[in-house]
């Protein structure tokens, strides 16, 4: 009887080891996939900024998803897994026209009027509108939601005033509808029969790469009239460092933990950003909009540490 109990202790003890192991390699996973969104999207902006100087957007968009999609594609086959069903493919692109096409497309489409750090502190507004739709499914904002998001909308009232947004209201409206969209249907995802893994990246990557190449075409933006290398360059990394790897990080984070932890980058990509863009494209950022940028953040910031402990 006590060899019986020897052996159950033992077997015990290596089922919680193994099982701490593998919460500690899932911790560091979701760590180093935050830190992967928070830098590396935090730079795209500068890099779409300067890939539509010999791009034009649509087309930039539709290269850049059509390759990295047909890549990570190709790449999952081999490995073996299964190709995504006809209902999984009709969620891919609904998931992907919403994301890549409204909300990623349409920031690179906005930055031919505004600057690149004003585009990322209006897409920090993406965790204020993820909490309430969110809503649509059970899990309407608490009291410190509602607050961050007053203090986020106060951020996006200022930010609207600004001079340089003033001359451009397009803009602003197009990165703002943008910044709904990714979050619609972020949560939306969580809730569709979408391809498992990686393969939900890739799908969607294809379906909005499709569609963004037709109406490129439509529109007769399907081509550069001519190109710079730092455009190719920009391009390139648009390609490997913020869709293959970015990307797919964001979709590892969205079916793992809460929606607003997954959409948590948006308060520091703005930092990033507007970093990069005085540093290497000689971009300002007023006074009115340096508040407006804290306002936004804090209230990212508020509703994000409100989720603390929560169940995704």
């Amino acid at each position: 009887m006590q060899r019986v109990e020897q052996v159950e202790a033992i077997a015990q003890a290596e089922t919680e080891q193994t099982a701490l192991s593998a919460n500690k390699a899932s911790s560091l996973k979701i760590g180093l996939a935050l830190v992967t969104l928070y830098f590396i999207w935090g730079s795209t902006y500068l890099g779409m900024r300067l890939a539509i100087e010999s791009f034009p957007p649509f087309f930039m968009a539709a290269v850049r998803f059509l390759i990295a999609g047909s890549l990570l594609y190709g790449f999952l086959r081999m490995r073996g897994m299964s190709n995504p069903t006809r209902k999984q493919w009709g969620s891919a692109a609904l998931v992907g026209g919403l994301l890549l096409i409204c909300g990623n497309t349409g920031v690179a489409f906005a930055e031919q009027w505004i600057d690149s750090g004003l585009a990322a502190v209006m897409v920090a507004t993406v965790p204020l509108w993820t909490a309430l739709f969110a809503g649509f499914w059970g899990r309407w904002p608490r009291r410190q939601e509602w607050i961050g998001s007053g203090l986020g909308l106060i951020g996006v009232i200022l930010l609207s005033t600004s001079s340089r947004l003033q001359l451009n209201p397009l803009g602003l409206i197009i990165v703002l509808g943008g910044a709904v969209c990714w979050a619609f249907g972020s949560v939306w995802s969580k809730h569709l029969p979408m391809p498992p893994g990686l393969m939900a990246s890739a799908a969607e990557m294809l379906c909005a790469g499709a569609i963004l190449l037709i109406v490129s075409l439509l529109t007769g933006t399907a081509a550069p009239t001519g190109f710079s290398l730092e455009s190719v360059g920009a391009l390139i990394y648009l390609i490997i460092f913020g869709s293959l790897i970015a990307f797919s990080a964001f979709s590892y984070l969205i079916r793992t933990v809460r929606p607003t932890l997954a959409t948590s980058y948006a308060y520091v990509n703005p930092l990033v950003a507007v970093g990069l863009g005085a540093l290497l494209a000689s971009e300002q950022i007023t006074w009115l909009e340096v508040i407006a940028m804290f306002f936004v953040i804090s209230g990212v910031a508020f509703v994000s540490l409100s989720q603390r402990g929560q169940s995704k």
